[in-house]
């Protein structure tokens, strides 16, 4: 659990599998190491319940949102949901990898014919785990769209629509919350916008190198004007992007890039705060940089009225470095602007947060990892809160208001 992969072998690892798997190999046989075993119900484990206990202990279970969910499927319910053709490939070992594990880890790779129903039950039964009052926040996710607004075949990549996200959170509003996602040069991006908040949408996603989008780019404006008029986050992502490919440029994950937003007013919330990659530091000669050391420069600036907020998603992943985490562990001048987020389904895929490096590198105590590998087979969104609430560095941890990030999306909490 403690091997340090590199991002090239775990491509190599997942794609082994998926070829495993496509060749005829079981997804029971390639647990424990790296297949999810997707128990329905949390253990008759003392040690997990107390783990749990001591995770929610001094928290508002109300005021906690996981504001990073995915929303997947395979389109089997008709309801709009569509994935690239490449990652339905054998042929494409790395991409078909990908939506196994994906699968694998929403739980809903035993369903031929009711993927996505059964991937939003999954979702359903693991916040039933959880104290009443928390929520998942779930994402849309928008199609690519070229620099003339018109709209792009899907390449390495998954379409969840706005109406899809919204329905789903209306299923179950004791439980669920929806973002939307939607291109900024599509001709119709405004009255979107405000449509999708008048249909409770809490915030917008962007992933702007697989949707095409720079947000530095002034034909952003008109979007950011009526985000900061509307008053809705702009979820964005920073950083490298490894799980889904599309046909924007790299460098427009740069998190220098977002100061145009910030400038409208816009609060951005710097998805996973850029804990992985490097870009290239465009205020200091054009030198290529950590992408943290740009996301650290922004949270530090004071011009944008602490308008940059970052969510700690995928921090614990195999390919994050530790001096990422002490550095968001030990900024408590962060903390009121960092919030917590799962990016659900990934804690689901085993080998992708070893429990063994964390300890070695003194950020997890080595007594909670036999509970916190228990319950990630059984919950993953729990496992992944109470993972981050046990993370320390030189005696500090997360505080309780990551934790407690509701407001940032309901105004109606203080």
């Amino acid at each position: 659990m403690g091997a340090r992969f590199s991002p090239r072998r775990r491509r190599l690892l997942l794609g082994g599998a998926g070829l495993a798997l496509a060749a005829g190999g079981s997804l029971a046989a390639a647990r424990p190491l790296l297949m999810n075993a997707c128990h329905a119900s949390l253990p008759d484990d003392p040690a997990v319940h107390a783990l749990l206990a001591e995770a929610w202990a001094g928290l508002d279970p109300a005021r906690v949102w996981d504001m990073h969910v995915h929303l997947a499927g395979t389109g089997d319910s008709g309801r709009g949901i569509e994935i690239s053709d490449k990652m339905q490939s054998p042929l494409r070992p790395w991409e078909y990898a990908q939506r196994l594990f994906y699968l694998n880890a929403g739980c809903a790779h035993r369903a031929p014919g009711q993927v996505d129903e059964s991937y939003v039950a999954r979702l359903q039964n693991l916040c039933g785990d959880a104290p009443a009052g928390f929520k998942l926040l779930l994402y849309a996710f928008e199609r690519a769209y070229d620099e003339a607004g018109r709209m792009l075949p899907l390449e390495g990549s998954i379409y969840v629509p706005n109406g899809y996200a919204r329905d789903v959170a209306r299923r179950d509003p004791a439980r669920f919350e929806w973002a939307c996602s939607i291109h900024p040069l599509r001709a119709d991006a405004v009255d979107a916008l405000h449509a999708a908040a008048a249909d409770g949408a809490r915030a917008v996603k962007w992933l702007p190198p697989a949707m095409g989008i720079d947000p530095a780019s002034p034909r952003c404006d008109a979007f950011y004007a009526a985000l900061a008029q509307l008053g809705l986050p702009l979820v964005v992502h920073v950083g490298e992007e490894l799980a889904v490919h599309g046909p924007g440029r790299p460098e427009w994950s740069n998190p220098l890039r977002l100061r145009r937003a910030l400038a409208h007013g816009v609060r951005v919330i710097a998805a996973h705060c850029g804990s992985i990659g490097s870009d290239i530091d465009t205020d200091h000669g054009g030198r290529r940089v950590p992408t943290f050391d740009l996301f650290a420069r922004l949270m530090d600036e004071t011009q944008h009225g602490g308008g940059l907020y970052g969510d700690i998603s995928a921090i614990t992943l195999i390919n994050r470095k530790p001096e990422v985490l002490r550095t968001l562990v030990e900024r408590r001048e962060w903390h009121d602007r960092l919030l917590f987020g799962s990016d659900y389904p990934l804690p689901g895929i085993v080998p992708l947060i070893p429990l063994g490096r964390l300890v070695k590198e003194r950020l997890l105590d080595e007594d909670s990892v036999p509970a916190l590998d228990t319950l990630r087979h059984h919950n993953p969104i729990l496992f992944d809160f109470a993972l981050k609430r046990r993370l320390a560095s030189r005696g500090r941890s997360l505080a309780p208001t990551v934790f407690e990030n509701r407001r940032h999306f309901d105004r109606s909490v203080a």
